[in-house]
């Protein structure tokens, strides 16, 4: 075993430092979190704003929503390939070099983009690529946590890494139509370079601590670590399936935003990447004030959820009666909020409904059923953009909710008494 990193000194009673300050070894790979996926938002809107604005002509729109299926179908389609990587090898190795592969890819894209025109499908293989080392190193960062800090700090530290993700996706989003407009792709690849090799400079300064033997071994990629399937678990949850059910098909509007964000710029705006930044900023800050304030909404979850599907649905469908920049930017603002409210009270019921026993696996299963409709919203929304206007659909996407919200609230409450015999009380998750 390892000895562990150095401590700084205590700071006095009342004034303890924060975690990546009093723990180095964890603040840089924290660091190292925030800079690959800033970089990795920044290549996503960026490339998804050159496509729209200055490459494609004919049918941008089916390019921006094969890019951003692209994008995200790593995640997705490679979760049972990442599950065991991550479980099979040193975790400082992983991160380490999934961060220098995508330093050397968009280094590649960076040369190539600077010395002669850059055809389409090296955008979509580079982004293919920076989204596969993403989908190995975000899992393997939260699964290292405890191999950085103390046990009495996981809490704190799990908390910290959440909460900057969506810090530097906004960071990302912000700086990627800004520098394409400026600097194009070239410039765009090498900044995302810098940010990679930085990365994984820090994590190979970090020496991680060896984790205790958890005694979980190797078998079937589809059960949970209590040896139950993720099938069975979820046919053993069927309130907690419902309401996965109504959140896939509300996803498959909510998340076509991103495609929709530079086509009515360009289209209905006649606006520039300034725009398209300030649009993506408008949505991650209102998604971390829901974030924050989420805990603080009354009513049960399932209610709740309807309301800000709801609300988000009438958020959607005024840029698509009302065209203007400002009014675009303050609905997709409470869009967001909508997105971080429904995130923290519906993540906090199913951590109280699931047992503790199958919470890893149900996790892994909520993730790939909530994401899988990311590239088929994107796929479809694109091609639509192609032959309606940016308005219309906004409209679409406002009615895709209402059915959804309607179902969310016909939930109800969960039952008294849980699937496999724990008790719960009926309103829970309810408000505070």
């Amino acid at each position: 075993m390892t000895a562990p990193e150095p401590a700084l000194p205590p700071a006095p009673e009342g004034r303890r430092l924060p975690l990546v300050l009093r723990n180095r070894a964890f603040g840089a790979v924290w660091l190292g979190q925030v800079l690959t996926q800033a970089a990795v938002r920044m290549f996503q809107v960026g490339v998804s704003w050159w496509l729209v604005a200055y490459a494609v002509d004919g049918a941008p729109g089916l390019a921006s929503g094969l890019f951003m299926a692209v994008s995200t179908l790593p995640a997705v389609a490679l979760a049972p390939v990442v599950a065991r990587a991550v479980a099979r090898n040193a975790h400082r190795s992983v991160l380490r070099t999934t961060a220098g592969v995508a330093g050397i890819v968009a280094a590649a894209l960076a040369a190539w983009a600077w010395t002669s025109g850059l055809p389409l499908p090296a955008a979509y293989a580079a982004a293919l690529a920076l989204a596969t080392c993403q989908a190995f190193f975000d899992p393997c960062l939260t699964t290292s946590v405890p191999e950085l800090v103390d046990d009495e700090d996981i809490e704190t530290a799990t908390g910290f890494e959440l909460s900057t993700q969506s810090l530097a996706g906004l960071g990302g989003a912000l700086l990627g139509a800004l520098v394409v407009d400026r600097a194009g792709v070239a410039g765009l690849a090498a900044g995302c370079a810098a940010a990679y090799g930085t990365a994984a400079l820090l994590i190979s300064g970090v020496r991680f601590r060896t984790p205790a033997a958890s005694g979980a071994a190797d078998g079937d990629p589809g059960a949970a670590p209590g040896g139950r399937t993720l099938r069975r678990i979820l046919a053993e949850l069927p309130y907690v399936r419902r309401i996965l059910v109504c959140f896939t098909v509300a996803n498959l509007f909510t998340t076509a935003v991103f495609v929709v964000i530079p086509l009515y710029t360009r289209s209905v705006l006649a606006e520039g990447g300034g725009t398209v930044a300030l649009l993506e900023a408008s949505l991650g800050v209102g998604t971390l004030v829901g974030s924050f304030t989420g805990a603080r909404v009354p009513g049960r979850p399932t209610v709740t959820g309807a309301y800000c599907l709801g609300l988000m649905a009438l958020a959607l469908a005024l840029p698509g009666l009302v065209a203007g920049r400002l009014v675009l930017a303050g609905c997709l603002a409470v869009a967001g909020w909508c997105v971080g409210v429904i995130g923290v009270r519906f993540v906090s019921l199913f951590q109280r409904l699931v047992p503790a026993a199958d919470k890893p696996g149900f996790f892994a299963v909520m993730q790939a059923v909530l994401g899988a409709t990311f590239p088929v919203g994107s796929l479809l929304f694109g091609l639509a953009g192609d032959h309606v206007s940016a308005q219309t659909l906004c409209l679409v996407q406002a009615a895709g909710l209402v059915p959804a919200a309607c179902a969310l609230a016909l939930l109800g409450a969960p039952e008294s008494v849980g699937p496999v015999g724990e008790p719960r009380p009926a309103t829970v998750g309810g408000g505070r």
